[in-house]
């Protein structure tokens, strides 16, 4: 392949994951059938802060304009978590990951099952709640609710399938990026509300400028942390093959401070809406619903525990499935490779687990007080808009992911036309 043709291959994938984002961007501005649009404005005014807010933020807007994207990709998240923590207890589930490909496909069409199943429920009691907020819907009755939930459904369905585009034929990430995008296009609406509560004298310019201040130092420590590595010294001896010596060379196993990345932030995330969606909309006047949605504003010690106790567990469950210290072990001794001044085998993986841990506990607590510092500022200071920790985290490391993936098929590139210079060149 030559460069030219890697070079438009790039262009051709970068432009499809462009076009899909934009077509993902057009549906959360498709509002659902019967719903009032005055109505839902004043409903959904005052409402842009707590698990409210990051929903939205996470939907890209489309619960404050109730678009057929409402739910967004959430259902496929919380999908995902199930099923890999039924693979970490399930033996079905752990003889499919055994599998290879085929079991990686099972897994990835019962993900999607469970999207449905999910979707439907979460569609059903959203149609339920609405239908109970006076003069929202217009023609509230059972068609009403089949109609939502089918739009609903189709909708979520139809993200997922753009995420899994983005992943095939795009730059990869594709539901990741989906999330980025959505946040990053909420970016723009809040620095306008920002400036305009300045402007009025609602948030007083010192406390904007500390808001950029803590938002560029939060940018800068998550890089940091993020290009983090633990680098563990690998040699390997030299071995003689008839008259020449091979080997006696060194590397390093490189481990990540955070191997999990930003799936724990997610995952705690989706999480932390799934049971309590509906009683933040304000739409139902259930005390029971409304004593839930008082416990999970921000600022309450509850929702601050859940939420840190979420992303520290995906991060060591995450890490668990994702890195193996014994397979890793065993292609270190069958390959030769060893660590100096540890026995290979059973050793090596008590050494690399050790390590491993300790790297995972910083992460985690890096994680959670990246995900949490801006909750405590916001639950205390009156910020008219939903800026998570969690929210910056995505947009950072996923930004950092995409640019490492370009960077990645651009080297590709490069090292095949040098390969192939040097041979012509022979």
């Amino acid at each position: 392949m030559s460069a030219s043709t890697q070079s438009n291959d790039l262009r051709n994938r970068i432009l499809f994951t462009l076009f899909i984002l934009a077509v993902y961007r057009l549906g959360t501005f498709v509002p659902l059938p019967g719903i009032d649009p005055d109505q839902l404005q004043i409903m959904m005014e005052g409402n842009q802060k707590g698990l409210l807010g990051m929903f939205n933020v996470f939907a890209g807007g489309a619960v404050s304009r109730m678009a057929i994207f409402a739910l967004g990709i959430m259902p496929y998240i919380s999908s995902s978590i199930i099923v890999q923590l039924l693979t970490g207890v399930s033996e079905y589930f752990k003889n499919l990951k055994a599998q290879g490909e085929i079991g990686r496909q099972k897994i990835t069409q019962i993900t999607r099952y469970g999207t449905v199943l999910l979707a439907t429920i979460q569609g059903y009691g959203l149609a339920v709640g609405l239908e109970s907020s006076a003069d929202l819907v217009i023609n509230p009755g059972i068609f009403f609710k089949i109609s939502t939930v089918t739009t609903i459904v189709a909708g979520t369905i139809f993200l997922m399938w753009l995420g899994e585009q983005i992943t095939q034929r795009g730059i990869g990430n594709g539901i990741s990026l989906i999330i980025f995008s959505g946040i990053v296009a909420e970016i723009p609406r809040a620095l306008v509300t920002t400036f305009e509560l300045g402007r009025t004298g609602a948030i007083s310019t010192l406390m904007i400028i500390f808001i950029f201040l803590l938002l560029v130092a939060t940018i800068m420590f998550i890089v940091f942390m993020e290009r983090a590595l633990r680098k563990i010294l690998i040699n390997y001896p030299k071995r003689q093959m008839g008259n020449k010596m091979y080997g006696g060379d060194s590397s390093h196993l490189p481990l990540k401070i955070n191997s999990a990345g930003v799936i724990p932030a997610i995952f705690a995330s989706a999480l932390l809406l799934l049971p309590v969606t509906f009683s933040n909309f304000n739409i139902s006047q259930n005390e029971t619903f409304l004593n839930i949605s008082s416990y999970f504003s921000q600022g309450q010690p509850l929702y601050m525990l859940l939420y840190a106790s979420g992303i520290i567990f995906f991060t060591f469950f995450y890490t668990s499935i994702t890195f193996n210290p014994t397979e890793t072990a065993e292609n270190l001794r069958k390959y030769g490779g060893f660590i100096p001044g540890i026995r290979p085998g059973e050793s090596t993986a008590i050494y690399i687990d050790t390590i491993l841990t300790r790297l995972t506990t910083i992460g985690a607590l890096y994680l959670a007080l990246v995900c949490l510092m801006p909750e405590f500022l916001i639950a205390n200071y009156p910020i008219p808009f939903y800026l998570g920790g969690a929210s910056v985290l995505i947009v950072v490391v996923v930004a950092i992911d995409t640019v490492t993936q370009i960077q990645t098929r651009m080297m590709s590139s490069q090292y095949e036309q040098l390969i192939k210079k040097t041979k012509f060149g022979r």
